[in-house]
């Protein structure tokens, strides 16, 4: 099975080589490669599905169903990471050309009847039924996938399995670009300096270098240019002092993707219905107990009872620390306490911080450039787990070249970096690249993923590949980038999820790393960023970037003092999402004939401060739920649910030592390494001797009454 390697290496998206020439992979080869990669994975499919063995073993039926599109998925995934990260217009037709045939291969696998039978005739064989660990938990993930995505159905039904899948695949496809097109079809210039009176010197400095990219303004009469990517709104809705500025930046953030040509209001609907009648056809109540099934909540109704019994026991914090704002504010301005606009709230919310703690989170900025926060997280990576990391050269070229890869790696922007992790021995476990900053053919957020996985079988040990993501305050003129420290949390956070690829020890490619159930896969993401409100963990990194002094004490403990301020606002918030998440999939059919908007506004009432004005539920640009076929859809709680998780796992560090090495190599050797080769519970149960403490997290967060 597979596909000639002389053949590969004419065509640039199918070579195999470990460090990728991503220069060559451009739009013009796209079309031709995927269709000959479809074509070499439909005829292993095929071959699979009509030729029965005398035998059937693991190796000659799962084995070889794994194997079966695996150039296909490393090539588009490539596709697909390029789409994120250097979209263009040559590209993004290309990608919509080749999106509903890769998405009808993939329905088409488990619908494939000749599969199917030989996949349930293996799982009846003596060896099956002897099968133990990895294998067997193999066996039974790929008999339910099978199951739960219409390999059981009549042949109608599967035909209309097929035409869901697809349709999915391009609506929410068309949802994302929307939501991209959408963000960059915005700006807002200021010629006058005075309307940004209270902007941190950085905020000003992006802005003005932003502008002077586009060509607006001169030296003599410099402008200042706003978009709604995350470094630029932010700092406008935390601190700018004029409130029509604030206002203007909040109006069009609320209506991201809302207005045509890039309207994803009629999508939702119709990703919504999709999804709907998928579940129905696979017998399952709604969306949510079809996606839960297989991850630790197991049904939508547990995961709507633990969003419930969460927001029941920060209702009361929640309200109190609404009336204390309220109340702030309008002492401020000496009026009658009212209900303020949504624009005014991280204003007034930071206003009330700093007089509190005394403390401002600009402060902290100088202390993390960039450079310092990687080369800090990597030390307390070695330092736990028995690692190196190093930086290796990284080549960039804007146009198609040939080159030896031997010294370093191609990348495909200018600014992204490139490191290789060895274990103790020397041996390479895996390489990544890390892409920082914003730019206009970049999706919004910050995100892992996996180039390639290595293989581990049979003893072998091939190296992993994986990226992360973000979109932090670029460089300025003479500064370094310097970050905030929720984007220093946000670093640790997605190298917590790159570290679960490259630490992965599992002999099946699909069961490795991230590839595990969704409400535990935050996990690993999660408690990395406990090392970023730790003294110790700060001092490996956290420097002046001019000076090279630690951070003051007096600075920290305001940090740590304001650490949970309106920690029940923030909580609420991921709250509001899970809940109104949970409700779209699970009672859709009640919500179909009505306004969706008003319905999950009445429902989210409880959840959200009294406003003057309401806001939006965001229902149009929120890619964790809509930019996929599933996604986060009916797993937004997962955050919540796996923050649980990780407050409780980190007490097992805070008790035996934040640095302490052998805890380290215990959550590596029975967390990381494992992936999906064991039940997340057991795994988690494993590593702290007991089952998890469900009051863990609002214990750290000081919530608990």
């Amino acid at each position: 099975m597979g596909m000639p390697t002389v053949a590969r290496m004419e065509h640039p998206f199918l070579e195999d080589a470990f460090r990728v020439h991503w220069s060559r992979l451009t739009p013009d080869h796209v079309e031709t490669d995927i269709t000959r990669a479809l074509e070499a994975a439909q005829a292993n499919i095929d071959e699979l599905a009509s030729q029965t063995p005398d035998e059937l073993t693991f190796e000659n039926t799962l084995l070889a169903l794994e194997e079966a599109d695996s150039v296909l998925g490393v090539a588009w995934g490539k596709v697909g990471h390029l789409n994120s990260v250097k979209d263009s217009k040559e590209l993004r037709e290309a990608y919509n050309l080749m999106l509903p045939k890769v998405s009808e291969f993939s329905a088409k696998i488990p619908l494939n009847e000749g599969l199917w039978k030989r996949i349930k005739a293996y799982s009846e064989t003596a060896e099956a039924k002897s099968l133990t660990g990895t294998r067997k938990r193999y066996l039974e993930e790929t008999v339910t996938s099978f199951k739960n995505s219409g390999a059981d159905l009549p042949e109608e039904k599967k035909k209309r399995m097929e035409e869901i899948q697809a349709e999915l695949a391009r609506i929410t496809q068309k949802y994302s670009e929307n939501c991209l097109d959408s963000v960059n079809a915005w700006e807002l210039v200021i010629e006058d300096e005075a309307d940004l009176s209270g902007l941190p010197d950085l905020a000003k400095e992006q802005a003005l270098q932003s502008a002077k990219s586009k060509d607006l303004g001169s030296e003599e009469n410099p402008n200042w240019r706003f978009t709604l990517q995350a470094p630029s709104m932010v700092p406008v809705l935390r601190y700018a002092d004029k409130e029509s500025l604030r206002r203007d930046v909040w109006m069009a953030f609320s209506e991201i993707a809302t207005k045509e040509p890039l309207d994803n209001r009629p999508l939702v609907s119709q990703i919504l219905d999709l999804r709907h009648e998928k579940a129905k056809l696979l017998g399952f109540k709604h969306f949510a107990d079809l996606v839960l099934n297989r991850r630790m909540a197991k049904t939508g109704e547990r995961a709507l009872a633990f969003e419930d019994e969460m927001h029941a026991k920060i209702k009361a914090q929640f309200d109190k620390e609404t009336s204390e704002l309220d109340t702030f504010r309008a002492e401020q301005l000496g009026i009658a306490i009212e209900p303020m606009e949504p624009w005014d709230v991280a204003y007034w919310a930071e206003k009330l911080r700093k007089r509190t703690y005394d403390f401002d989170a600009e402060e902290l900025r100088p202390y993390f450039p960039v450079d310092r926060v990687l080369d800090g997280m990597f030390e307390i990576t070695q330092k736990l787990f028995g690692v190196s990391i190093r930086e290796v050269e990284a080549i960039y070229s804007e146009v198609p070249t040939v080159m030896n890869l031997e010294a370093g790696y191609e990348v495909w922007n200018d600014d992204v970096k490139v490191f290789e992790l060895l274990d103790e021995s020397g041996t390479h476990i895996g390489s990544f690249y890390t892409d920082w900053f914003p730019r206009e053919s970049k999706r919004s957020g910050a995100w892992m993923n996996y180039t390639r996985t290595g293989d581990r079988s049979n003893g072998k040990k091939e190296p992993h590949l994986g990226q992360i993501h973000g979109n932090m305050s670029p460089p300025t003129e003479g500064k370094p980038a310097l970050l905030s420290h929720n984007d220093v949390l946000t670093v640790f956070h997605e190298f917590g999820h790159l570290i679960h690829h490259l630490f992965g020890d599992v002999e099946i490619k699909s069961m490795n790393g991230v590839n595990v159930a969704w409400d535990f896969v935050e996990l690993p993401s999660q408690i990395l960023e406990n090392w970023c409100w730790d003294r110790k963990g700060l001092d490996l990194f956290a420097r002046h970037y001019e000076t090279g002094d630690k951070i003051p004490d007096e600075l920290y403990n305001k940090m740590i003092a304001a650490k949970n301020f309106n920690a029940a606002s923030f909580s609420m918030r991921q709250l509001s999402f899970g809940k109104m998440d949970l409700e779209m999939h699970m009672h859709y059919s009640e919500m179909k004939d009505k306004d969706l908007e008003t319905e999950l506004e009445n429902l989210l009432e409880p959840y959200v401060a009294k406003r003057k004005r309401k806001v939006p539920v965001y229902l149009y640009n929120f890619g964790h739920l809509f930019s996929d076929s599933t996604g986060y859809a009916a797993g937004y709680y997962s955050y919540k649910w796996a923050e649980v998780l990780d407050a409780d796992a980190f007490t097992r560090f805070e008790e035996e030592g934040l640095l302490n090495s052998e805890t380290g190599k215990d959550f590596k050797d029975k967390v990381l390494s494992k992936g999906n080769s064991e039940d997340p519970y057991m795994l988690f149960v494993e590593f702290m001797g007991r089952d998890p403490d469900p009051d863990a997290l609002l214990r750290r967060e000081g919530l608990l009454n």
